[in-house]
């Protein structure tokens, strides 16, 4: 299709006898903002370094930018922005010095350079701190700084590995606008991998959740929330958390149910006639609930029943221990 922007057939990466890409299949269209999703190990950070050409494939084939991955190499990397998770900069340069070698680099002559750093210092805030050295940057500005400099030649596709990790709500926001504007304003296409799901709920058009080495589930958000019910009844109980478990299954209308800790999450076709019903048959069986809540269903419902486990933080893996 000529208005894909990644694409990749049976894709497949395998260290020894371990597969850590089983065979993954996506097409991301012109324009849009693909989030890209996983648990620890589950092959996220090595399908991204493949399409960014950073890592062979040992299977399958790939094209970004109407190139293929494999044997057109160097034109992908020239169509391409990659802003990885940790940023390689130099603390000594300024982040003027920065932007205008990075520029360079990618072959704009002498007298564009200046034109497109300041294009840049307009898109991106790092403000009067561009002529700071960068060794003196926060979090939030080596960040900024580094998405500006995968910009500088005007990528038609633009790899985000986890902009936002370790930044502040602050910091975080102002990211998120910056690739809104990016996108919506200036067409170019995110491949976004993220550890937040909120992340992907607030940015992504369409998001591709990735298990053992393959994509488990892809849609709109919208489209996924609505896979596991129309609403999510989560009750925290004291004493026999399996008892509460086995109660709420008898209800008529419940889809399923998870049960992490003193916590149980239930899926609904309808919450609001079911919530009472719930609670009756907690009570009818003696459990104690601490607390009873009705929400709608969220990323986090839909990675919890794709995987058994809670998207969190800290379980995300890097590169090294992905690929292994």
């Amino acid at each position: 299709m000529s208005d894909v922007a990644v694409e990749a057939q049976d894709l497949r990466r395998s260290f020894g006898d371990n597969e850590a890409v089983a065979g993954v299949d996506l097409a991301v269209r012109e324009g849009e903002v693909y989030g890209f999703l996983g648990p620890n190990g589950a092959g996220k950070s090595t399908t991204v370094r493949m399409l960014c050409t950073l890592l062979s494939m040992t299977g399958g084939r790939a094209s970004v930018a109407g190139f293929d991955v494999a044997s057109q190499a160097d034109d992908v990397r020239l169509r391409i922005g990659v802003a990885l998770q940790d940023a390689a900069l130099d603390p000594k340069q300024t982040g003027r010095e920065l932007l205008r070698l990075q520029a360079r680099l990618y072959g704009l002559h002498r007298d564009e350079v200046d034109t497109r750093v300041d294009e840049l210092i307009g898109m991106i805030d790092i403000g009067d701190a561009l002529d700071d050295r960068v060794g003196t940057y926060s979090g939030g500005m080596k960040r900024r700084l580094d998405l500006a400099a995968a910009l500088v030649h005007n990528p038609e596709v633009l790899f985000l590995d986890e902009p936002t990790t370790g930044l502040d709500p602050v910091s975080r926001n102002r990211v998120w606008e910056e690739v809104r504007e990016l996108n919506t304003e200036h067409g170019v296409t995110i491949f976004l991998t993220t550890q937040y799901l909120e992340e992907a709920d607030a940015l992504a058009d369409r998001v591709g959740i990735i298990v053992k080495g393959e994509i488990a589930a892809e849609g709109t958000p919208a489209e996924l929330k609505r896979r596991i019910g129309t609403d999510v009844i989560v009750v925290r109980v004291d004493g026999d958390v399996q008892a509460a478990d086995r109660a709420v299954r008898e209800v008529e209308g419940v889809s399923s149910t998870d049960v992490h800790d003193d916590e149980i999450t239930i899926a609904v076709d309808d919450g609001a006639a079911l919530v009472s019903k719930v609670a009756v048959a907690l009570d009818g069986d003696g459990v104690a609930v601490r607390d009873l809540t009705l929400r709608s269903p969220s990323l986090d419902d839909v990675f919890l029943e794709l995987t058994g486990g809670r998207f969190r933080a800290d379980d995300e893996p890097t590169g090294e221990e992905d690929a292994r």
